[in-house]
């Protein structure tokens, strides 16, 4: 953060629990701004100045919208494990540098057990941004008033509870921004079984995101008796991946249009389905195949889709003078 307030006891004020600003009788007798001394005036500006300038930098409405949309994304993300040598970074990791041998080391139920470690861990990482959210949008609304009262005494007379106020949200958006980060997995027993002989690889595990999969909205279109549906991630990765597909009537009206449902795996970003009814709903999601590394994927793309009208059935009426079309029918799917 840019804007630093020096000597302040931050431990001294719950964001929850908000200052009161403004005296009710000091606001009472200010009326007057020639109450103020030139240098008191001169003062006030300053803070006032220097208050705008934290509202609209580093708390401003457009970099809160720009917060809150990446943590709606993280709420759609992927949540994997990550193995890595302790001397590689996240992201640096390769096939030749982390055999499958490695793999083969690890204890499966412990292994299991950190899977649900990482799940919560990241549970509560989502729930803390989003409280962290909160807890800044209260602050720049509070400070925002603030900033609008006409009477300056007020707003000099609490300045000392203003530059606490003003650390702690700065402290606050610190926490958030290092949370958007997944972080590293702590392990209070060793992933390695003893496996005598065998020397024991140095590991850790770490968090990793991958971006949600989505429908491509303007490419996946439905015809009259089937779909060609698009999909894509916000970050293509650099391996091939591979999908799972549903789909599935709405609304069935007999039991044989019940298994008008599926599940495809996809080993690409497109798939046409064919044989659906005429003039009918069909909701579609899609979503990355289960790994072994998943650990959690609380979100999953849909789309709804109407196939189109089949042709009308009997004869179609032809114009004076002229034979009619030959009698045509709708083929039962």
């Amino acid at each position: 953060m840019s804007f630093q307030v020096t000597g302040l006891g931050l431990n001294k004020m719950k964001l929850d629990s908000p200052p009161s600003f403004l005296d009710q009788e000091e606001a009472e007798e200010a009326d007057d701004p020639q109450l103020l001394e030139p240098e008191a005036w001169r003062t006030y500006m300053e803070r006032r100045t220097a208050l705008r300038g934290f509202l609209t930098s580093d708390l401003s409405p457009r970099l809160l919208r720009r917060h809150h949309a990446r943590t709606e994304l993280l709420k759609k993300c992927s949540y994997y494990i990550e193995i890595l040598p302790k001397h590689l970074a996240l992201g640096d990791q390769n096939p030749l540098l982390l055999p499958t041998a490695t793999f083969q080391l690890i204890d499966p139920w412990k292994f299991q057990r950190m899977k649900k470690v990482g799940a919560a861990q990241t549970k509560i990482q989502l729930l803390l941004l989003t409280d962290l959210l909160e807890q800044l949008d209260r602050g720049r609304a509070e400070l925002g008033a603030l900033l609008g009262s006409p009477d300056p005494r007020p707003f000099l007379a609490g300045w000392g509870l203003v530059e606490r106020r003003l650390a702690d949200l700065a402290a606050v958006m610190d926490s958030f921004l290092a949370m958007t980060v997944p972080g590293r997995l702590h392990m209070k027993h060793r992933l390695v079984s003893d496996v005598g002989a065998t020397k024991i690889p140095h590991i850790r595990l770490m968090l990793s995101t991958k971006m949600p999969v989505m429908f491509d909205r303007k490419e996946s279109v439905a015809h009259q008796d089937w779909v060609s549906l698009r999909w894509f991630a916000t970050i293509q990765p650099v391996a091939p991946e591979q999908f799972e597909l549903r789909f599935k009537l709405l609304d069935p009206r007999t039991q044989q249009e019940c298994t008008q449902c599926g599940i495809i795996p996809v080993a690409a970003c497109t798939f046409d389905i064919h044989n659906l009814m005429p003039n009918r709903s069909y909701k579609f999601t899609v979503k990355r195949a289960d790994s072994y590394t998943l650990v959690y994927e609380p979100w999953r793309d849909s789309l709804t889709l109407q196939t189109r009208p089949g042709p009308p059935k009997g004869p179609t009426p032809s114009r004076p003078g002229k034979p009619g079309p030959p009698l045509t029918t709708l083929s039962e799917r």
